[in-house]
């Protein structure tokens, strides 16, 4: 069963909220300004603050047996702050969001630049000789040589 034919349940719930910042004696006429019977909105609040409105329950009438009035206010003032709260770090994730966005980019062109410098280097770089040694070539050791092993040659 709805609360009320067509106000979806988000809907119902900002109006409750802006009906409790109102201030006290201009209840009344914003709710003249909005159009809407004080009953139909006492009844919505009573199903916002009793947990109801989700599940489409309609309060019972008479006596409210659970949250008294004066505490419905201080209860939608804490939303209300825990709403900014949400809202400001909703807006400092989304700034770091841009920024890693930003710098994801970045990256992304200096990858891109690497790529093609790579592709304008040579495969394998081309076969160098080395230069003659300018320094005179020494005898080899005598005592790796076969003649040192032969006893008839004199030293």
């Amino acid at each position: 069963m709805m609360t009320s034919p067509g106000y979806t349940t988000a809907e119902i719930r900002q109006i409750v909220q802006e009906y409790q910042l109102q201030p006290y004696g201009r209840k009344s006429a914003w709710l003249a300004e909005q159009g809407l019977p004080a009953k139909r909105v006492q009844r919505w609040q009573a199903a916002v603050f009793d947990g109801d409105l989700d599940l489409g329950l309609i309060p019972r009438e008479g006596s409210s047996m659970t949250t008294p009035p004066h505490q419905r206010t201080v209860i939608a003032k804490e939303l209300a702050k825990q709403r900014t709260k949400h809202e400001a770090e909703l807006e400092r994730l989304t700034a770091r969001v841009r920024e890693l966005e930003d710098t994801n980019t970045a990256l992304g062109k200096a990858i891109g630049l690497l790529h093609t410098m790579n592709e304008q280097e040579p495969d394998k770089p081309a076969p160098t000789t080395d230069p003659p040694s300018s320094s005179p070539q020494r005898p080899h050791s005598s005592a790796n040589s076969p003649e040192s092993s032969d006893p008839n040659v004199e030293r």
